[in-house]
């Protein structure tokens, strides 16, 4: 299996309607795409036959905390294929999504939120929580937050700034305003 890469208006259609289904199948009634102001790409892992075994998208945006812009990555619709879950492929696109997003001279930090349940998953690929942090998603006329009625979210990131401690202690417990829009309320 490879991990394949693209700009999500690059997707061949082939792949893209695999992801498309995947999605349907994991999130039913939940539209398809993402907000193209927030520059989506998408991570595939694809076996030799083209079939894709799991999906992600990367979404961008700048943020401001503590006085301090930053250009923020998340993952989004992170997915493997139901009959492949439980063989680490998952795991193996989250790391490599992490590695794309260190090795990528534009992204301080990469956070995003998950179900409590899924922060282990998450740290096993490199990611670390954040105690106290909550994400403010939506717009700042209809805000969604992690920490909402009905929501177990864990807020986690990885730094890749010259003061990586530094700056999670400046993201640590505190409301984050990330704002992705009404697309991809909370990525």
């Amino acid at each position: 299996m490879k991990v394949l890469v693209y700009e999500a208006a690059a997707l061949p259609a082939e792949l893209g309607g695999q992801v498309e289904a995947l999605e349907a199948a994991a999130w039913p009634g939940a539209s398809p795409g993402h907000d193209p102001a927030l520059a989506p790409r998408a991570l595939l892992l694809v076996d030799g036959d083209g079939t894709v075994a799991a999906s992600l998208a990367l979404l961008y945006k700048e943020i401001e905390v503590a006085g301090r812009r930053y250009r923020a990555a998340g993952l989004s619709a992170v997915v493997t294929r139901a009959a492949l879950r439980g063989r680490g492929l998952g795991g193996r696109l989250v790391a490599a999504a992490r590695a794309e997003l260190a090795a990528d001279p534009a992204v301080d930090v990469a956070l995003f939120s998950c179900d409590r349940p899924l922060a282990p998953f998450y740290e096993a690929a490199g990611f670390a929580r954040l105690p106290g942090t909550v994400l403010v998603g939506g717009t700042p006329a209809e805000p969604l937050a992690t920490d909402g009625p009905g929501f177990e979210k864990e807020v986690v990131a990885a730094f890749f700034t010259d003061t990586p401690e530094r700056d999670r202690a400046a993201f640590s417990g505190v409301r984050v305003p990330l704002y992705p829009g009404n697309t991809d309320r909370l990525w």
